[in-house]
């Protein structure tokens, strides 16, 4: 009996299935179930403070101030179930700030508020594989079969919800004051607001692209919006308290600080000192991403 043709023969259909799921077929997502990323990028913050040179664009992409874009990283796991969907874990942290000195814009320049705020934030995202291109070539140089270049290429949508962790904090007398010891809006004083936490919920909206180095190290970029259900992220959302008010519970530094204009006169107790609508920021992210399945997928 030639035993040598008979393991050829059943060799055959292993080798053409080991093609057709490895080689050059959407199924090579199952090799890329589990990994891990570590970003580096931007973030710019959209509120009350600071912004563009022109009204009517609050909390948009319109609203974006270069001059207050600061630094931010994170670190995830993601687990991609299926060839159109994957849910990640991601921990970002960073700085957020906004200045009216640095803003054109004559109302917001004259009310003269800042801060700056580290932030730290835990999401759940689900993305939404839009676009893929993935192909893994042959491992072995076996003759007759066709050699493929490696690809992984993919274009995705990020939606979350996730928490936030802030604390605003403003120059004064060259020294950075938490903010919401200050009391600025009155809070906690007779008619004046209620004191607001430092830990919000929040929605990441993104999108994102990223390609293959090799077929354990990918290469990509992220940017999304981050809608917070906080309008203190920069310590201002609602009207002027009386200064003197604030001066004799918490002393002149918070009076100071509610109300830091030039002309102070032009911005009353009961006058409007922020919008209402909730704040967000923007981070852009450079991502580096660690393949942690491909081991025990290609040793299967």
């Amino acid at each position: 009996m030639n035993y040598t043709a008979l393991i050829l023969a059943s060799l055959i259909p292993a080798i053409s299935f080991t093609q057709s799921l490895n080689f050059n077929s959407q199924r090579n997502w199952a090799m890329n179930k589990h990994e891990i990323s570590i970003g580096l990028g931007v973030t710019s913050f959209l509120g009350d403070l600071g912004g563009s040179d022109r009204i009517g664009s609050d909390y948009s992409l319109r609203d974006i101030d270069f001059n207050s874009t600061l630094t931010g990283g994170s670190f995830s796991y993601r687990y991609r179930f299926h060839p159109f969907f994957a849910t990640s874990t991601m921990v970002n942290a960073g700085m957020l700030s906004g200045s009216d000195a640095l803003t054109a814009e004559r109302v917001r320049n004259m009310r003269n508020l800042s801060f700056r705020s580290f932030f730290g934030m835990v999401s759940q995202r689900f993305e939404i594989i839009v676009l893929a291109n993935e192909r893994i070539g042959g491992s072995y140089n076996i003759p007759g079969l066709r050699r493929f270049t490696d690809h992984n290429e993919q274009l995705y949508l990020i939606a979350g919800i996730g928490a936030m962790y802030y604390n605003p904090k403003a120059l004064y007398d060259g020294e950075w004051v938490t903010l919401r010891d200050m009391h600025t809006e009155g809070q906690g004083l007779p008619g004046g607001p209620a004191e607001y936490k430092r830990i919000t919920a929040t929605v990441p909206l993104g999108i994102g692209f990223r390609m293959g180095i090799n077929r354990l190290w990918r290469f990509g970029l992220e940017a999304t919006y981050v809608k917070t259900f906080s309008d203190y992220i920069d310590d201002v959302h609602g009207e002027y308290y009386d200064p003197a008010v604030i001066e004799a519970n918490y002393g002149p530094q918070a009076a100071y600080l509610s109300n830091p204009s030039t002309t102070p006169e032009a911005f009353n107790p009961g006058s409007r000192r922020g919008g209402k609508q909730n704040d967000a920021f923007l981070y852009l992210n450079i991502m580096i991403t660690r393949n942690i399945t491909y081991k025990s997928s290609s040793g299967r």
